[in-house]
């Protein structure tokens, strides 16, 4: 199963390559805005997204955000996939020291 899990974004990181930091429930991640983009994208800091496999697939409002995380937090979903970009993040970190 496809899940997204959304996040805020936080950063503008790589405007020629359309990339951005968002924040996952405290673990921050860098995802590609391109799918999303219609305009400016400093409009799209502090806008909330469904991320899926690094892509932001999708705006949505922080009502649907907070919804969805519950939900996954149900389901157990968001744990897993939280803790699973936590270690990648230390893993990244790690290499670049």
């Amino acid at each position: 199963m496809c899940l997204g899990i959304p996040g805020q974004i936080t950063a503008i990181t790589d405007r020629e390559l359309q990339m951005a930091m968002a924040d996952v429930s405290g673990v921050r991640r860098e995802v590609s805005l391109a799918p999303v983009v219609s305009g400016d994208l400093d409009e799209l800091i502090g806008a909330w997204v469904l991320i899926h496999v690094g892509f932001a697939m999708a705006v949505i409002d922080e009502h649907e955000a907070a919804e969805t995380l519950e939900a996954l937090k149900g389901l157990g979903e968001a744990q897993e996939t939280l803790e699973q970009m936590a270690e990648g993040e230390r893993a990244f970190a790690e290499a670049r020291s």
